[in-house]
C-alpha cells in the first residue's frame, strides 16, 4: 500500500497556510515566530486552533479561529494550487503496476477534495483518510497503524510519502517504509529528513 500525504507532498500548497498564518497574526499585531510555526506546522486543524488560541491569548473560540482560517484560504484549493513535478507521471506508473494507493492527510476534507478534484488526482486513490477524523496527529505512529488497519494491510507492506519530518518519523516508528519529499516550507528540516527516512527526494521525477 502506497500512502501519500497531500499538502506539500503531491501539491504545492504549504505556502497558502504560511500566508494565512502571517495575515492572521498581523491582523492582531502579532509576529510570525518560529515557535508559532512549529506549533501549527505539523498538526491537525483543530489542534492548531487550540495552540493558536493559547499561544496568542485570543478571546475567539477555536471554532471561530478555524472559520477565519477557512475564509482566508478561500477557494485557492479549487483554483490556484498546482501539482508538483512528476507526481502525475509517478501515480500513472504506480497504477500501471497495480499498486494500491491512498491519501492520509492533515488537511481538512473540504480543501482536500477540492484540490484533488481540481487537479484530477482523485481517481488514483482507493481511500482518503483524514487525520482529524481519527483525532490523531500524523506524528503519532498509531495514526499510520490505524490507516493500515482500515485498509486491511500490514504496516510492513506500506510505503509513506510525506514532506513533514514529524509525520515521517511517525510513519517510520509505525514500521513503514518512508520516502521524505522536499518542500521549501520545511527546508530547515531537510537534513533531519535524511536521518529519519529510507530515502529522500526533491521531486517525484527522481522516482520515474
Amino acid at each position: 500500500m502506497l500512502i501519500f500525504d497531500m499538502d506539500g507532498t503531491m501539491i504545492d500548497s504549504n505556502g497558502i497556510w504560511r500566508d494565512v498564518d502571517i495575515a492572521f497574526l498581523e491582523k492582531r499585531s502579532l509576529p510570525y515566530t518560529k515557535e508559532y510555526y512549529e506549533g501549527v506546522a505539523h498538526t491537525i486543524f483543530p489542534l492548531a486552533a487550540v495552540f493558536t488560541k493559547e499561544y496568542c491569548k485570543l478571546e475567539e473560540s477555536t471554532d471561530e479561529i478555524m472559520a477565519e482560517w477557512m475564509e482566508m484560504a478561500g477557494d485557492m484549493y479549487s483554483t490556484s494550487v498546482t501539482v508538483k513535478p512528476g507526481v502525475v507521471e509517478y501515480l500513472d506508473q504506480c497504477h500501471a503496476r497495480g499498486e494500491r494507493m491512498m491519501v492520509l492527510t492533515s488537511s481538512v476534507p473540504q480543501h482536500c477534495y477540492a484540490a484533488l478534484e481540481h487537479l484530477q488526482l482523485l481517481p488514483y486513490f482507493e481511500k482518503i483518510i483524514f487525520a482529524q477524523d481519527l483525532q490523531m496527529e500524523k506524528k503519532n505512529p498509531a495514526t499510520f497503524q490505524k490507516a493500515a488497519e482500515i485498509m486491511g494491510v500490514k504496516v510492513k507492506d506500506c510505503t509513506v510519502y510525506d514532506d513533514s519530518v514529524a509525520a515521517c518519523r511517525g510513519a517510520k516508528a509505525a514500521g513503514m517504509q518512508v520516502i521524505g519529499v522536499y518542500d521549501e516550507f520545511f527546508d530547515m528540516t531537510w537534513d533531519e529528513m535524511h536521518q529519519v527516512c529510507d530515502r529522500c527526494i526533491r521531486s517525484f521525477e527522481e522516482l520515474l
